[in-house]
């Protein structure tokens, strides 16, 4: 029997936690969903990440409302996947912030990343009729920028390229915290279709230099003590480096995507199969581990035609 196409079998709702991660910071995190920062300033509030609907949006704003009745006037996306943008409305911030790259991506294949997400997680998608249509940033910047809540001061940054070519981190200086977005999970399983394997530990090495204290992660519980964001920092580029290896040994020798994807099954199975998305993510690792190791630099756009052929070539 076939298995069920990506997350369309997991129609359970998940527990849902408002961590403190520092003075003012919050990681709302809900069992390997996706995650959203919460940042309190002197005067407002900045939001990191914004979910997939209105609808999750407002779960979220609940939290920070039992802890700030601050305005929320900063909203930042790490980058420009659908799950993670199209909340946006609900929070009503003045400014909406992603890198310039991220913002290209939107233009580039923000609708059918859309339509092929939403294709992906329906339980994530409840209430997206309240969506208003793609997300825009009001503010781009190229490699970094600096924001003030008040006197709390917060740097946006691209740090190198990772779960997408745009992404962004956010870190508080103030209390030696930062929120990854994507680039860092905790025991959920990568979302490597966009992404760029080459360059992902470098990008790790780049968040590793801050030190941090803390991490909120894109999914997965907060990372709290320098202890626990070691542990996730490696174990991140373990899941990277062990899909990305075994498919550029396959595709050096000339060998298929389906022996590719056979090569990371063997090597991450043992080490990686019960974190959470695994099986959701692993045909989108493969296909694109292939693409890259063949010299597809950029990555090709997913659409919902494209998902379900590659789903059927590599599942059965």
């Amino acid at each position: 029997m076939s298995k069920a196409f990506a997350s369309q079998g997991d129609l359970g709702e998940k527990k849902t936690s408002f961590t403190e991660v520092g003075p003012g910071l919050y990681a709302f995190t809900a069992e390997g969903d996706p995650n959203t920062g919460v940042i309190i300033g002197d005067e407002s509030v900045m939001v990191v990440e914004a979910q997939a609907t209105p609808r999750l949006a407002r779960k979220v704003i609940e939290c920070i409302r039992s802890v700030t009745d601050k305005p929320i006037s900063h909203l930042v996306l790490t980058h420009y996947h659908a799950v993670r943008v199209l909340g946006a409305s609900a929070y009503g911030a003045g400014e909406v912030i992603m890198s310039e790259a991220a913002r290209g991506m939107v233009e580039e294949r923000g609708a059918e990343d859309w339509a092929s997400e939403f294709g992906r997680f329906p339980r994530l998608f409840q209430g997206h009729e309240e969506i208003p249509g793609l997300t825009w940033p009001t503010t781009t910047f190229s490699e970094a920028m600096t924001v003030y809540l008040g006197k709390r001061k917060v740097e946006i940054m691209h740090l190198g390229r990772a779960h997408t070519a745009g992404d962004a981190v956010v870190w508080v200086p103030d209390a030696e915290v930062m929120f990854t977005g994507d680039i860092v999970e905790y025991h959920s399983a990568c979302y490597c279709g966009d992404g760029h394997f080459s360059d992902w530990a470098d990008t790790l090495d780049n968040i590793a230099s801050f030190d941090p204290v803390a991490i909120a992660p894109g999914r997965g519980d907060a990372l709290v003590g320098r202890d626990m964001v070691a542990k996730a920092l490696a174990a991140t580029a373990d899941f990277v480096e062990s899909t990305y290896r075994p498919v550029a040994k396959v595709a050096a020798r000339g060998g298929s995507l389906k022996e590719a994807w056979d090569a990371v099954r063997a090597a991450c199975d043992p080490k990686f199969k019960d974190y959470a998305i695994y099986e959701h993510c692993l045909p989108f690792n493969v296909a694109r581990a292939y693409d890259e190791a063949r010299g597809i630099d950029h990555p090709r756009i997913w659409t919902a035609e494209r998902d379900r052929e590659m789903w059927a070539a590599l599942q059965g």
